[in-house]
């Protein structure tokens, strides 16, 4: 079987959990973190280099105040009790995104795990957040005019511009997984999907697992890649 090198996932369906079992959408969100765990675990025992998941997008702000300010409160639950694990699995943490625009102690509290976790050498998890594809896309259109000011800009291709997005390190992702049956990007890395292989399932995120993962995997194998050629 080939293991895709990079998994990126749209986690979506934690408020749909939610409202199924009339609990509060927090309770979503936090079963969905439990799901974070067991796939980044996932990927640790089949060898996946890259997994990256969609946290929060730029759209997210406009949802209700205190259902942004208890997400936050979450990731810095979840950035403290997964650091040991992530440490005994091995595991790199990264952040892709407008880290900058983060509450203060979110971005204290990623800085730490990230410095923590850099010499970890299995998986890399990487969280999405404040992040939006085409604000990715202006950036890197910003950082490339910045260059040509300096009279430091050569030929414009799409290494060009790959090197200047956020995800300049890690390479496009071999497969989207996209949970509880939506059928769109939803703004999430736009110009590295160009080529990535797409599996949807009806699962909602806090009920997606290993086993879903193993599937998914055994789908895209199932694929032939052809770039666009023959």
């Amino acid at each position: 079987m080939t293991v895709p090198r990079h998994i990126a996932i749209i986690m979506d369906g934690n408020g749909r959990w939610a409202r199924e079992r009339g609990l509060p959408r927090i309770k979503g969100h936090e079963q969905g973190a439990e799901s974070v765990r067991a796939v980044t675990e996932a990927c640790v025992e089949l060898g996946v280099e890259f997994l990256t998941v969609y946290a929060f997008s730029t759209e997210n702000w406009k949802r209700p105040a205190d259902e942004v300010a208890a997400l936050f409160v979450l990731l810095e639950h979840f950035i403290a009790q997964e650091l040991p694990v992530l440490m005994k699995n091995n595991v790199r943490l990264a952040a892709i995104g407008r880290i900058h625009e983060l509450p203060e102690s979110c971005q204290r509290a990623l800085a730490d795990a990230i410095a923590q976790t850099a010499a970890n050498t299995a998986t890399t998890l990487i969280l999405a957040l404040n992040y939006s594809g085409r604000t990715e896309i202006i950036d890197a259109v910003r950082a490339l005019c910045a260059d040509a000011a300096a009279g430091t800009l050569g030929e414009i291709d799409a290494d060009t511009l790959s090197a200047r997005l956020y995800t300049a390190a890690y390479p496009d992702p071999d497969l989207l997984i996209r949970t509880s049956g939506e059928m769109r990007l939803s703004n999430f890395l736009l110009w590295q999907l160009s080529y990535t292989e797409i599996h949807v399932t009806e699962k909602l995120w806090p009920d997606f697992g290993k086993a879903d993962l193993r599937a998914a995997i055994a789908e895209f194998n199932k694929r032939q890649r052809r770039y666009g050629g023959l």
